[in-house]
């Protein structure tokens, strides 16, 4: 059987098989999960854990709500074309093949505003 050896690392590791140690408890050392190995909790006391919490903005969030609850309301991909009814510039459409299969396509278009509806054969 070959002999275990140890290597120096960050303390967050384990010397011997290189696992991420657990956080300290209040008492006793810290032994690792993986390999057993116990870790002198003096070997811990330099350790210093920095982190930064960043929130969103509100604002940002209530924003990107909105185009979802628009985006979940529309039938299809949207495409700049003006509404003919309310002269909203943006439009949603759905392609489908109701002629004969050497005839172009039907395409339905949905105003995001006014749910307004138009149909264009290609």
């Amino acid at each position: 059987m070959a002999a275990i050896t140890q290597f120096n690392c960050d303390p967050q590791f384990c010397p011997r098989c290189g696992a991420i140690l657990p956080i300290l408890g209040t008492a006793g050392g810290v032994m690792c999960i993986v390999c057993k190995f116990e870790i002198d909790i003096q070997v811990m006391e330099e350790v210093r854990v920095d982190y930064n919490i960043d929130f969103n903005k509100r604002s940002d969030y209530i924003e990107e709500q909105q185009l979802k609850s628009a985006q979940s309301k529309t039938d299809g991909p949207l495409v700049e074309r003006k509404c003919s009814k309310c002269g909203n510039e943006t439009m949603s459409y759905a392609s489908l093949q109701l002629r004969s299969a050497d005839e172009g396509q039907t395409i339905f278009y949905t105003c995001t505003k006014c749910q307004h509806k138009e149909t264009e054969n290609s």
